[in-house]
């Protein structure tokens, strides 16, 4: 399957190879960047360099990395994250300050830079906007991943398209997770850097596979203003979507995972409590586990609910569940009225929907996760042998 995204903006060009566990993912593209950061307090050295570069709001460059986290690697792996901008900077005759780097995999090993600058100098000789090219760099980051993950949003004028990964240690402080993102409307820092913390608060932010954060979650956005200048709320819009999407598909793609889960919360007392009650359903060890073994236990939503930590009358609420074709209710104001075999069958597909109504104000918000299998056990107790 050939995709394009990033490629499809105005100013971007990619590529990318994968040699076992081991890849490099190069993008260029010229403009007002912005980022945000894992709030994690054991950062990983790309992610401590970025902090710092990206306060000048420009790249010019990415460079990434997987299979080795480069995190708990002290200053020898700041200084490799240096080196790393270095040599993409050299393969594309570009200054090294103004290229973003990233990395993600075992935390604690250092890299392996002679194989990276192999591959950086061999990938920068055949940047495109190809299809394959998108391909190529989507795979190249990609761990646990099962799946390459691109989002494209196009608008009257302007278009913003990402690639992220992601599949395990995700949890609502962004997570492990890079992602590209990138438009060709013309904006300024401030606007960008407001407009991805939106984004991301809604979108990166509300995913659970795990409940772990990593130390190396990172997603940069750059406008090449290839497009000229958009209308604002409109590019946030086109933005939130496409980082929307790409959060879905990474709770889609959750270790061992067989079905996506949505939670929808609405009737709460503001936005950021819809989006806690959402996030506290989603992580549920229980809640995942039901969803697994297609068990309708709806009280386990309820219960989880309850300790999100925000106010509401237990006896007021009301719950749905769907499969995004049918929806069918659990509770109303607080009454059962569940029918457990439309329930059951509810949960049949890829993808368990629960909307909950609070009943305690007018905000809503909505989360995705995905199931716990043993699967997710197998690959983790694994994972670094």
């Amino acid at each position: 399957m050939t995709y394009q995204s990033i490629c499809a903006v105005e100013g971007v060009t990619a590529n990318g190879v994968k040699e076992g566990k081991y890849g490099l993912a190069l993008i260029r593209a010229s403009g007002t960047a912005a980022g945000v950061f894992t709030k994690n307090l054991v950062r990983a050295a790309p992610i401590e360099l970025m902090r710092q570069r990206m306060k000048k709001g420009r790249l010019e460059a990415v460079i990434a990395n997987s299979g080795c986290a480069n995190a708990y690697t002290g200053s020898r792996g700041y200084a490799d994250g240096e080196t790393m901008t270095r040599i993409a900077g050299e393969s594309l005759g570009i200054e090294p300050n103004l290229v973003g780097v990233a990395s993600t995999g075992v935390i604690g090993r250092f890299l392996d830079l002679p194989l990276i600058e192999r591959q950086c100098r061999d990938v920068a000789k055949n940047l495109s906007r190809s299809t394959s090219a998108e391909a190529a760099a989507a795979q190249a980051i990609m761990t646990t991943d099962t799946f390459p993950k691109h989002a494209l949003v196009k608008n009257e004028g302007f278009s913003v398209g990402g690639i992220t990964k992601g599949s395990g240690m995700i949890a609502p402080n962004m997570g492990t997770m890079l992602a590209f993102i990138y438009t060709d409307a013309e904006l300024n820092r401030e606007q960008l850097a407001k407009a991805l913390k939106q984004a991301t608060r809604r979108s990166f932010n509300r995913v659970v596979v795990d409940g772990d954060t990593s130390t190396n979650d990172i997603a940069l956005c750059t406008a090449t203003g290839e497009a000229g200048k958009v209308n604002y709320p409109e590019f946030c819009a086109a933005l939130e979507g496409c980082c929307a999407s790409l959060a879905q598909q990474i709770a889609a793609d959750g270790e061992g995972a067989t079905k996506l889960i949505e939670v929808t919360v609405w009737g709460a007392p503001g936005e950021e409590a819809a989006a806690e009650v959402a996030r506290t359903v989603i992580g549920s060890p229980l809640v995942k586990t039901a969803v697994y073994g297609e068990d309708p236990n709806w009280g386990r939503v309820v219960a989880a609910a309850g300790r999100a930590g925000v106010v509401f009358d237990p006896n007021a609420v009301s719950l749905w569940i769907g499969d995004g074709t049918a929806r069918y209710p659990l509770v109303k104001n607080g009454e059962i009225i569940a029918d457990l075999t439309k329930a059951k069958a509810a949960m049949h597909k890829k993808k368990v929907i629960f909307e909950l109504d609070l009943a305690s104000g007018t905000e809503t918000a909505t989360a995705w996760g995905c199931d716990l299998t043993e699967k997710y056990v197998e690959i983790n107790g694994r994972y670094t042998t």
